[in-house]
């Protein structure tokens, strides 16, 4: 199976496990987060799946929906309660304690808000995405407000990392993400431990919040290229 369709196999997967009627949904952002929307709006658009209450993590998240006719909310609507039963989300990177990396599509501030307000949490995940080490191969992303950048660089580089301002694609200048921060990406020339880091990072003043994903345990689905899913508790 190619990388395509290893995507939509664990999206698919996930949802089949975990999704029912009823539930109030986080919905991730990316490669493989989106390919689960899809499949909850094709499953509502069948009758299979009723009375979803959708929020979303990011603009790509609602055009998504929005295409499928997924029920949008946010956290704050009264439906919602400020609580969810379950978000589904992808991972840059997974370790063995299922800690993630979340963040390379710009989303990590309301990926986490989500993520750590619902009751269960479900990573889907090609095989590509599993590591020892989390932070030593693809970066970390630090979201900073514009004043703090600088600062927030020598702070970071005071913990060991080497730090590199995220630059847009097809635009002049830096990424400005959709709460109009900047992203500072971070790599480690060593092992780290995240649950501590995740804590470091965000005592920073100026950080908004980084892309360590360790205080909320989830499920992890892993689709790997033979077609098998592995579901990692």
């Amino acid at each position: 199976m190619d990388h395509k369709e290893i995507k939509q196999l664990v999206a698919r997967s996930a949802v089949d496990a975990l999704v029912r009627s009823g539930m109030k949904l986080g919905l991730g952002t990316g490669s493989t987060a989106i390919p689960a929307v899809h499949y909850i709006g094709e499953l509502l658009q069948q009758g299979k799946l009723h009375n979803i209450l959708a929020v979303p993590t990011s603009f790509q998240t609602v055009i998504a929906c929005e295409q499928w006719g997924i029920p949008l909310y946010t956290l704050n609507s009264r439906e919602i309660g400020g609580e969810l039963d379950l978000t589904i989300d992808g991972a840059d990177e997974v370790d063995p304690r299922n800690y993630c990396t979340k963040g390379g599509g710009g989303a990590l501030l309301v990926e986490k808000i989500v993520a750590y307000t619902s009751k269960s949490y479900a990573i889907v995940v090609d095989e590509s995405k599993v590591v020892q080490n989390l932070g030593l191969k693809f970066p970390v992303p630090v979201e900073v407000i514009p004043e703090a950048r600088l600062p927030v660089q020598r702070a970071l580089e005071a913990l060991g990392a080497e730090v590199q301002l995220r630059e847009a694609v097809r635009k002049a200048g830096p990424v400005i993400t959709e709460h109009a921060n900047l992203i500072l990406d971070i790599r480690f020339r060593a092992p780290i431990d995240p649950a501590e880091l995740e804590g470091r990072i965000n005592e920073i003043p100026g950080v908004v919040e980084n892309g360590l994903f360790t205080r909320k345990h989830p499920v992890v689905f892993i689709g790997h290229a033979d077609g098998s899913v592995e579901t990692r508790p």
